[in-house]
């Protein structure tokens, strides 16, 4: 099989078209084409006007050998299948996996594909009482402290546009396992080979579950309402076990820590317990609201509304003359905007789309980056200061979990807002009107005006007055870094995987997963006594190091 690249078709193409523009590459004669998969369909929209569909494709014909030397942008197809690197021995001993998110569950969902029935701990509640908790906050401003965006099965990722794209590099093609398991799990099959494919809230509910089933048949144990508060080490500093809130002591010699990026409290436990940590940046800022029908617009002219484009999105970064970098995060075309908070007094937006992105707004973070110099101090200096941002939004949104916002205009103008205009934002359970140079630093304030008005040159309205920022999005990624080594598991502490998103080694829902997958990996390799290649650590990302 071979891999022919951007091949460009018209949007408005019809089924006989791809057929005849692959055998105009190939040079072939329609009797030597023996079959075409769509591997991956994508488009470019620089043009609105005459938008193109970017098709690579998997392609049988006679004489592929004489093809490929002889036809440019052809390659052998790789080959993507997914081959577990063990398989547990009989009475190996049980692993325990912290945190049901994409990582823990991908990691748990392998581990238990080579036989191991890992044990999966998990602090909130399953994720169909936990979608209750969840609206509990967002209809009546009541919280759940162990059950909310943040925290229970499915991770933060399950109230999300359900992205499954990263930058990450993947030469194991990990990032196909984890669509393929999805799609066994009731993902539609598009997210195989569109280019931007996501799931929406809803869909990753039924996905969670049908995961958990399928964990659970080969094995795996899961219990919920279990939270993790300190490890068992030896003289060594060699991992034993862990124990539970309930004070239950759990052995194990091998545990996946995928306790994602708002588990403060576990990351406190583990700097009391000397675990190797590191300060990391992040970002924080705000979310942006506009009409959807302004984006689509912009980005696709006449050809707005097409079905094969969907809601249009967008990616933008400014750097500004003070030094900061801002960009947009999370991009939710026809979503809306979410209470995330996980902790008492504290307003915590994010953002959200069902799988139809139909709702009237586009959403998305607008932050700043920041770094260990914004906020000195320990290993812990970043989770203080999210805090302090998500307690002066608090304050500023009257309590109740209402969160500050504010019109664009205003922002700009450097005065409050009294009220809100045309873009009604969707945040629950409400928004106060109020000036958001209250809530963030100077410094992130000054970088934000220079970016709205940059992007304004991007995208024409970017800088409507009545579009709407409320905030604060300050869980952006995580603000430490949980150190490992190229096998995998903690420098300090062998026995302990730190991985995904709470660890500092993954962003969004995609990388977390092929994180997932690679620690279980490696996990797998050091129980059945094989080395870990040197060469598994690699394509983590750019900002990702390993000791």
């Amino acid at each position: 099989m071979i891999r022919l690249t951007e091949l460009r078709l018209p949007l408005d193409h019809d089924a006989a078209a791809l057929r005849g523009a692959v055998l105009r590459r190939l040079g072939v004669p329609d009797a030597a084409l023996r079959h075409v998969s769509v591997f991956r369909r994508g488009y470019d929209a620089r043009n609105p006007r005459a938008i193109m569909l970017v098709y690579t494709l998997d392609v049988e014909a006679e004489d592929e050998a004489g093809l490929l030397a002889h036809t440019p942008q052809l390659r052998k197809s790789p080959d993507t299948r997914y081959r577990a690197p063990a398989q547990a021995p009989a009475n190996a001993p049980r692993p325990i996996v912290i945190g049901t998110g994409p990582c823990g569950l991908l990691a748990a969902l392998s581990l238990a594909q080579m036989g191991f029935r890992p044990l999966i701990l998990e602090r909130g509640t399953v994720v169909r009482d936990r979608t209750k908790d969840t609206w509990a906050l967002w209809r009546r401003g009541v919280l759940a402290a162990e059950s909310n965006v943040q925290f229970g099965e499915g991770g933060a990722g399950t109230f999300s546009d359900g992205k499954l794209y990263s930058g990450i590099k993947d030469p194991r093609h990990y990032g196909r396992k984890v669509l393929e398991e999805f799609v066994k799990a009731g993902a539609p099959e598009e997210i195989l080979y569109v280019s931007k494919p996501h799931i929406g809230t809803f869909r990753l509910v039924t996905m969670v579950e049908s995961i958990r089933a399928e964990i659970e048949r080969l094995g795996g144990e899961y219990r919920f309402g279990t939270k993790v508060v300190d490890l068992l080490l030896d003289a060594e500093r060699r991992l034993q076990g862990v124990v539970t809130a309930a004070g239950e002591h759990i052995p194990a010699r091998q545990v996946v820590l995928a306790i994602g990026h708002s588990a403060r409290d576990s990351f406190a436990m583990l700097h009391d317990r000397g675990v190797c940590l590191e300060q990391k940046p992040f970002s924080i800022g705000v979310r942006i609201e506009h009409p959807q029908r302004l984006i689509d617009a912009v980005r696709f002219g006449p050809n707005a509304g097409n079905p094969l484009l969907g809601a249009a999105d967008y990616k933008l970064v400014h750097h500004a003359t003070n030094g900061r970098s801002v960009y947009s995060f999370c991009m939710c075309p026809g979503g809306q905007v979410v209470a995330a908070a996980s902790e008492p007094g504290g307003v915590v937006t994010n953002g959200m789309s069902q799988y139809s992105r139909a709702e009237r707004n586009a959403n998305a973070g607008l932050v700043v980056a920041v770094t260990p110099a914004d906020y000195p101090g320990d290993v812990l200096a970043g989770v203080e200061f999210q805090r302090r941002l998500e307690s002066a939004a608090f304050e500023a949104g009257g309590g109740g979990y209402r969160a500050p916002g504010q019109r664009v205009e205003d922002f700009l103008a450097g005065r409050a807002s009294t009220s809100l205009g045309s873009v009604i934002p969707s945040y629950q359970p409400g928004v106060t009107p109020t000036d958001l140079a209250r809530v963030l630093p100077d410094w992130a304030v000054v970088a934000m005006r220079e970016a709205l008005r940059a992007f304004d040159r991007d995208i024409p309205g970017f800088a409507m007055a009545d579009a709407v920022m409320t905030g604060v999005e300050t869980r952006t990624s995580s603000p430490l870094r949980i150190r490992r080594g190229f096998d995998f598991e903690s420098l300090n502490t062998p026995g302990l995987y730190p991985a995904g998103e709470g660890a500092g080694y993954a962003g969004g829902i995609l990388s977390a997963g092929v994180d997932g997958l690679r620690v279980a990996a490696a996990l797998a390799l050091t129980a059945t006594g094989q080395e870990v290649p040197r060469e598994m650590s690699r394509g983590a990302g750019s900002d990702i190091t390993y000791g």
